[in-house]
């Protein structure tokens, strides 16, 4: 009944929330800036998700990255977070914030 329901609309998909930061699996400093690795699980897999996180003028900003990447291994996920969040950091710098 369940597949009906979900070919025909009436089901709700399951929304997916990224986890509170401490759920931290990995952490590296990368140009004055932090990356955490923090993925949640989504339809049995963990997705890849991070915080990027510098303190400019005495306040700590971040930004939340959320990517596509999923893997059953939390490890995988994690060391894909912290590259991904590398990447941003090389891209944008600290005009990520503004």
């Amino acid at each position: 009944m369940s597949f009906l329901k979900s070919l025909f609309g009436g089901g709700v998909p399951k929304a997916t929330v990224p986890p509170a930061p401490d759920k931290t699996t990995g952490q590296i400093e990368h140009k004055g800036f932090v990356i955490r690795a923090v993925p949640f699980k989504s339809e049995g897999q963990y997705q890849t998700a991070g915080i990027i996180e510098k303190e400019i003028g005495g306040t700590m900003r971040s930004y939340r990255f959320v990517r596509a990447d999923r893997s059953t291994m939390v490890e995988d996920v994690t060391e894909l977070a912290l590259s991904k969040g590398q990447k941003i950091i090389d891209e944008q710098g600290d005009a990520l914030f503004d």
